[in-house]
């Protein structure tokens, strides 16, 4: 079974404007993904990152909707936080913010893929050469999907 790591602006692709193609399409292989999880093709993994980054939102119902996933997803963090800020400090060093270099930090921890939408973080993650596969959903899905 394959670990994945969803980044939080992957998992709010839905309050996205949906009558942009890409995002609708995102969207789409975001829930095919969850939908993956949920029968057991695919773990999915959360770190603390996750909690603080989506505790932030400001709409309410927008939060308590992604508090709500976060739960449903496995809470496992079998992760040495010592290490995850160190390698979180290299990352900002090499450019990532900091938000970022945290999750990717815990992300090369804990799973084999990271999930996200953000073209600026996919370019950075790829010039940095991670321990960790980084891949926009609608690439993962046109991998890994039969």
């Amino acid at each position: 079974m394959k670990t994945l790591y969803l980044d939080v602006c992957f998992l709010c692709r839905p309050f996205d404007d949906q009558n942009q193609l890409r995002i609708r399409l995102e969207t789409d292989a975001m829930f095919l993904i969850l939908k993956r999880i949920e029968t057991g093709r695919y773990r999915a993994v959360i770190s603390p990152v996750h909690y603080k980054e989506v505790g932030a939102i400001r709409e309410t119902s927008e939060r308590l909707e992604m508090e709500s996933l976060l739960s449903r997803l496995d809470n496992s963090c079998d992760t040495d936080f010592n290490q995850a800020r160190h390698r979180a400090e290299a990352l900002v060093d090499m450019g990532f913010g900091i938000a970022d270099a945290a999750h990717v930090a815990f992300a090369e921890q804990m799973a084999e893929f990271f999930i996200t939408c953000d073209d600026k973080l996919l370019k950075r993650c790829a010039q940095a050469g991670l321990r960790i596969a980084s891949v926009s959903p609608l690439e993962f899905i046109a991998k890994e999907e039969p």
